[in-house]
């Protein structure tokens, strides 16, 4: 039975639907038993990895050919957002894997690549990474300095990328670099590196205040040789690539951010309900109705945005512009149920019995990843000119 308080429905396909129960009833059983464990150790959850990739959940856009589920932006998002209505941890690796390294190979790389990985990684026995952003280059990504030099039938990769998902994990990365330092963003290429490469190594683990489950690395890269067949693509189309990766990637963070802001309303909803002051349940009172009115509106309009969004990439049109709406209204209206749940809560909601405490310290990334909020006020601007 569909939950009164998730708003309006998507018609969603009965495939769709099985996708959704499906998701839904492994995050309430399996993961979410375990949230804190996984989260105050900062411990990939590698067994619920596994697991997902046995249901199909690793390689849902790449075709069936390949290993893959053979689905589409929608049942991507369904995943995603179900994913973090418990733990957004896991939704951001699941994201991650899914949308970046693996739909990188899938979407770009030639049919040898991608006999040769896309099995593997659609079904979770290997992990994927992504390399773009470097310690002096984020939003700025063509000012990256991690270089690709031709030797023979080899590159020889150097430099440093940061904040990489599954940096430590992963088995396989997709990483951008330099080969041609006069052509700006025309000279970026990307490539496949493989886990146990010499001179390739990941760095840094980083200690940080939310998705602490799913790791975030540098991958450092010393004189290390690939072969050239490893180059996706031709020479000098790594960041075209990569900007369409990250356009797909915006509708994840949105998907993302509106099951996010869904926890915080239930948590909120119930809680309300069963907290009592002056012999009343606190939900009596005007003041915490309309925080919850508020963001149960603002998640409506999130999800409807993404979805858009959504259906459109499977389309195949432009979504720049709807991207880009998507992933900041649906980040900030996030931000904001996070920060109204644990208003809500009160002094408990200050502790860690409670989901609220970690959805305050999740959210924050989903104002800055896949492109701050700052950022795509640009992009949505431009696209209205």
């Amino acid at each position: 039975m569909e939950n009164r308080n998730e708003g309006f429905s998507i018609n969603f396909t009965e495939e769709q639907q099985i996708i959704k129960n499906t998701i839904r009833e492994f995050a309430e059983t399996r993961i979410k038993p375990v949230v804190m464990h996984f989260d105050e150790r900062q411990e990939f959850p590698a067994e619920l990895i596994k697991e997902l990739g046995e249901l199909g959940f690793m390689g849902i856009l790449v075709p069936e050919k390949f290993g893959g589920a053979g689905l589409g932006y929608v049942e991507y998002s369904i995943v995603i957002e179900e994913l973090a209505r418990i733990d957004p941890s896991v939704s951001l690796s699941v994201a991650a894997h899914n949308g970046l390294c693996t739909n990188h190979i899938n979407l770009f790389a030639n049919d040898l690549i991608k006999s040769k990985y896309l099995p593997n990684l659609a079904t979770g026995r290997m992990i994927g990474a992504w390399g773009l952003t470097e310690p002096c280059s984020g939003t700025d990504a063509a000012a990256m300095q991690t270089t690709a030099d031709k030797s023979g039938d080899k590159y020889i990769l150097n430099g440093t990328k940061n904040f990489i998902t599954h940096g430590g994990v992963s088995d396989v990365a997709v990483v951008m670099a330099i080969t041609d330092k006069q052509a700006g963003k025309k000279g970026i290429s990307a490539f496949v590196v493989e886990k146990g490469t010499k001179g390739f190594s990941a760095g840094k683990k980083e200690n940080k205040l939310g998705m602490r489950a799913s790791e975030t690395t540098q991958l450092i890269f010393e004189n290390c040789e690939i072969p050239s067949e490893n180059l996706i693509g031709a020479e000098g189309e790594g960041f075209i690539q990569a900007m369409k990766i990250l356009e797909g990637g915006r509708i994840s963070i949105a998907a993302l951010s509106v099951g996010l802001a869904q926890g915080c309303l239930e948590n909120s909803l119930k809680y309300s309900k069963e907290r009592k002051q002056f012999k009343r349940p606190i939900f009596d009172f005007q003041g915490i109705q309309f925080k919850l009115s508020e963001i149960a509106t603002e998640i409506e309009a999130s999800r409807l945005m993404t979805y858009k969004a959504a259906v459109m990439k499977n389309q195949g049109k432009d979504i720049n512009k709807e991207a880009s709406i998507a992933k900041l209204f649906a980040s900030e209206t996030a931000t904001k149920a996070a920060s109204e749940a644990v208003q809500i809560f009160g002094g408990y909601g200050f502790t860690k019995d409670y989901p609220v405490e970690k959805f305050y310290r999740d959210v924050k990334l989903l104002t800055i990843g896949e492109g701050t909020s700052e950022v795509h006020k640009i992009i949505i601007a431009r696209n209205l000119a």
